[in-house]
């Protein structure tokens, strides 16, 4: 039976915090519905320190941005995007239309079509999260979406460099400088100054996440990305400095970022604790991962490797590393998770910026539901269909039945107008 061998906060107390984020959230959208621009405005001014005479960046700044970022950063994310387009243009190529003669006459299909404009929030504040631009704006210009506007918020009250650069180079049609819950309302709803989207995506913190999950409905979301979340999966061929490093790589993200052990190694689970202390006297970011450990930090002990399924999808985490003899096991048997990283060859740093595969993930179990954000999120399968006259009259015949037995008489009446005018060409069939 698995053993829990350290675990964070309770249950009342994430309760409670959810319960003051989401009215703080409920006030945010309200007062932007109302006053718009100047309440935009004024929370910009409140949380990022921020009030430009316009939130969007011309094309003539944005091109100065651009001249003036070094080469080698252009390079990176030149090189980023690439390995990251590549792989939506895949996933792109996969998808297909489809039309199909089901009974003689009788044809049905399907087509893929993109969303006509999207919002993109790329989360700043401590951290300007560059990679964000590539994984939103470039996968929805990959899926054939118009009109691709992006939000991010200053960092210390000056416009991100890097992260502009990124969302130009990944095809953003609009870019603005706006961060946080009034960004996502910003896009959602719109203003006298900003049209709104069809769709919102992005990742975030627990506002964002929030935010998105109150404007669910006036707009589409890609899924509840809220603070990130990292499991590790590791056996006693796993070493502790791996798996600290690791750990610790997810919980600098925030202070309520999840971090969790679940081993078959009890040796293992010790050293890990040990060496968590170790590297936390030495990381830049302790100051943040050193709370995101101690108030989320995870251990559970398990007694074999078909335990460690069982509990890893309970939680549906994020991010799941496999440090383990054989990764594959977990491939083909885990079926609750946002991404797998195979392999200590591989890890989650990789997947959040380079790699390839996209990093907008489900955290808070959304895992047991929905995979995270690639192109087919940006298109909209709709279906049609089409009959021949006779065709029609021979399916009218049965939808007369069908109907009449659910008490829809004027749904009947569809069928039975059709069965009226097309009928003779049946009977001459026959």
């Amino acid at each position: 039976m698995a053993e829990v061998l350290k675990s964070g906060r309770n249950a009342l107390e994430i309760k409670d915090a959810d319960t003051r984020v989401k009215e703080t959230v409920e006030k945010i959208i309200s007062d932007i519905e109302n006053r718009g621009d100047s309440a935009v405005l004024q929370y910009s001014e409140m949380f990022d320190h921020w009030s430009p005479t316009s939130f969007k960046l011309s094309e003539q700044h944005i091109k100065e941005i651009v001249d003036n970022t070094p080469q080698q950063v252009i390079d990176d994310i030149r090189f980023a995007q690439k390995q990251i387009r590549f792989f939506a243009e895949q996933q792109r190529a996969s998808i297909s239309d489809i039309e199909i003669e089901t009974l003689p006459g009788v044809f049905l299909g399907h087509k893929n079509i993109p969303v006509n404009s999207v919002g993109c929030y790329i989360p700043g504040g401590r951290y300007p999260m560059v990679a964000s631009a590539h994984m939103s704006v470039l996968t929805a210009k990959v899926a054939g979406v118009k009109r691709v506007i992006a939000c991010t918020p200053p960092i210390n009250g000056k416009i991100p460099q890097a992260t502009v650069c990124a969302m130009y180079m990944a095809g953003a049609d609009e870019i603005y400088i706006i961060g946080g819950v009034q960004a996502l309302v910003t896009m959602a709803i719109g203003t006298d100054t900003i049209e709104p989207v069809d769709m919102i995506v992005g990742p975030g913190n627990a506002y964002v996440a929030e935010a998105k999950r109150q404007l669910y409905g006036r707009v589409g979301i890609d899924l509840f990305a809220g603070p990130t979340e990292v499991l590790i999966i590791a056996d006693d061929t796993a070493d502790a400095e791996m798996v600290a490093c690791d750990l610790l790589g997810q919980a600098e993200h925030g202070p309520t970022s999840p971090a969790a052990l679940i081993t078959t190694s009890a040796s293992l689970a010790r050293e890990t604790v040990i060496e968590i202390e170790r590297q936390l006297a030495k990381l830049p970011t302790a100051d943040i991962a050193r709370v995101a450990w101690e108030n989320n930090g995870l251990i559970i002990l398990v007694a074999d490797e078909d335990e460690a399924i069982l509990e890893a999808d309970k939680l549906a985490y994020e991010h799941v590393e496999v440090l383990t003899r054989d990764p594959r096991f977990f491939l083909d048997k885990l079926t609750n998770y946002g991404a797998l990283f195979l392999g200590p060859e591989t890890n989650v740093a990789y997947g959040d910026k380079v790699i390839g595969t996209n990093h907008t993930l489900p955290t808070m179990k959304a895992a047991k539901y929905t995979g995270g954000l690639w192109v087919g999120k940006f298109l909209k399968n709709c279906t049609y269909q089409r009959c021949t006259e006779e065709a029609s009259a021979m399916i009218g015949e049965y939808a007369m039945r069908l109907c009449e037995l659910e008490g829809f008489a004027a749904h009947k009446e569809q069928a039975a107008l059709r069965v009226r005018r097309y009928g003779h060409l049946l009977n001459e069939v026959k």
